[in-house]
């Protein structure tokens, strides 16, 4: 079942699913319908029951999903049941801040491992994490069995290190830099562009406000 083949869509909707079930867990509710699933994630209930769908019957007619039953089907889809190591490569402003974050609590995922070209940081742990240089990365990423890398070099220099990423057999890489990168079919990227998610935020502010709404219908009158 956690190897079907489901919409890249559904998948980047799971772990908000599975986030707020575990808030409901906390709040000893046992069971939810998806119109109340649908008002906490602001998914609507049609799409909600969809992506259920993808993994046959969830819930039950008249009675909606239990909480602890589907929260345990979502930690196995979203293997939740064992650590699951990142590196990162770019100790900069950003790189930084990720280590400081960590993922902390939220999640079975931790930064184990990170990789810079400065020489100040070779050799040296921040945030509990050691910091190896860069012409280490490929060979600890290999013995560490590191299959996802966080990304955060500058641009010029993203395509190579995501080279020597493919070539120590990483599978998945988390992209904050703005290139978007040339690699085999079976390394996923995930593109994070912070500039261009504040911009469409902008966006959105200016032109659907209510006011803007109004004088766009009195200009097509």
């Amino acid at each position: 079942m956690a190897n079907k083949k489901i919409p890249r869509a559904t998948a980047k909707r799971l772990p908000i699913y599975f986030r707020y079930l575990n808030v409901l867990k906390d709040a000893n509710k046992q069971r939810v319908s998806s119109t109340e699933l649908s008002e906490a994630v602001q998914v609507d209930s049609a799409t909600i029951r969809r992506d259920f769908s993808y993994f046959g019957e969830l819930g039950k007619r008249g009675y909606g999903y239990d909480v602890e039953s589907l929260l345990k089907f979502f930690k196995g889809i979203l293997h939740q049941d064992s650590l699951v190591s990142v590196a990162l490569v770019g100790v900069g402003s950003l790189g930084s801040a990720l280590l400081n974050f960590n993922f902390h609590q939220d999640t079975n995922l931790r930064i184990s491992a990170a990789f810079d070209t400065k020489p100040e940081y070779a050799n040296t742990v921040k945030s509990g994490i050691p910091i190896y240089p860069s012409e280490d990365m490929v060979k600890q990423l290999k013995e560490q069995q590191i299959d996802v890398v966080i990304l955060t070099v500058p641009g010029i220099k993203a395509q190579h290190v995501a080279d020597q990423l493919v070539e120590a057999g990483v599978k998945g890489i988390l992209n904050f830099t703005p290139v978007r990168l040339s690699v085999p079919k079976n390394v996923q990227v995930q593109n994070i562009d912070l500039t261009n998610e504040l911009q469409t935020s902008i966006y959105f502010i200016k032109n659907y406000t209510e006011d803007s709404i109004k004088q766009i219908r009195r200009a097509l009158v």
